[in-house]
């Protein structure tokens, strides 16, 4: 049999939506009021986000997702469309609701609180379409809507990718993911999670917990703390450039799309991971998570000044 030709360096599959965006000197405590110190319209959603990241870094990315034959709609496809991303595979859905975000900035921190409208679009299935186009994928692209996916994503006999899954929360398929994911890689706030499902009483216990359940690479985010990961025995952190940071809206999303573009290129992980937090603690340099993305050769360049260190239990 012919092997397919692999021309899509990540194949990102999940949410589009839009950012309604305002900054403010803090965030108001109810029944309050804050004057706007600015506010802007920038798409939004994790794969979405991811994409234009991959794009902007110089990998051949294709997204598929859902939108609604509406004005949020065609705003995701245009912001899409100027990061160079290819839109065909978008599914635009006749009558529905492109969901909205409205995300909270406070000016000095750059922390952002979002408060965000579920998807009402139909659901994705893994359908002849989408396997071909996962068949010339090197490296598939999962955000935290897609989780379901994990099941049928899991047929035997199906030949996939590399799959770098983004972690949010549990929920319909997480554990399945924990099963079919190269790549596992949540965030610290998972860690925190009030369920009970991940044991031990400080971060680096709940890491190793976690570590154990996953089949493939565990790797956790932690915003300003940077990024953990094993390394055989030990457990190691990466930490942030020093980088003025305006908004960290979408640093996540551009961590996770710039590791699998990593993933993709065949970087070594820690090698991967500080790429990652180079690309995600500069894309916070502007506001919307989108246009402060550094061109590859920075974020290469940034990088290779990243400091790494290994975690004893008195850390």
């Amino acid at each position: 049999m012919k092997e397919t030709t692999k021309d899509i360096d990540v194949l990102v599959i999940g949410r589009a939506c839009v950012d309604f965006i305002s900054v403010v000197e803090r965030f108001p405590e109810e029944d309050s009021k804050v004057p706007l110190e600015m506010r802007l319209v920038e798409g939004g959603g994790q794969a979405t986000t991811s994409s234009c990241c991959i794009s902007r870094l110089g990998g051949r990315v294709a997204y598929v997702g859902s939108v609604g034959d509406d004005d949020e709609g065609r705003f995701c496809l245009k912001r899409l469309s100027d990061f160079g991303v290819d839109t065909s595979t978008v599914r635009i859905v006749h009558g529905a609701v492109t969901p909205v975000a409205y995300v909270f900035i406070t000016k000095g921190s750059g922390r952002r609180t979002i408060v965000y409208e579920r998807s009402s679009l139909p659901r994705m299935t893994v359908d002849e379409s989408l396997q071909g186009l996962i068949a010339r994928s090197r490296v598939l692209m999962l955000d935290p809507q897609t989780t379901y996916l994990a099941g049928s994503l899991k047929c035997p006999g199906t030949t996939l990718p590399a799959i770098v899954y983004d972690c949010e929360r549990w929920g319909e398929g997480v554990e399945d993911m924990m099963g079919i994911a190269d790549y596992f890689i949540p965030s610290s706030e998972f860690l925190r999670d009030g369920s009970g499902k991940i044991s031990g009483s400080s971060k680096m216990e709940k890491i190793r917990t976690l570590a154990g359940r996953v089949s493939g690479v565990l790797v956790v985010t932690d915003g300003e703390q940077g990024a953990y990961y094993l390394d055989g025995g030990n457990l190691l952190q990466v930490l942030p450039p020093a980088v003025g940071i305006r908004d960290t809206t979408g640093a996540g999303d551009n961590f996770h799309a710039s590791f699998a573009l990593a993933m993709s290129r065949g970087l070594e992980l820690a090698d991967a991971v500080r790429f990652s937090v180079a690309v995600a603690t500069l894309s916070c340099r502007s506001y919307g998570g989108r246009e402060g993305v550094p061109e590859f050769e920075e974020a290469v360049r940034i990088s290779r000044t990243i400091r790494t260190r290994i975690l004893t239990p008195s850390s």
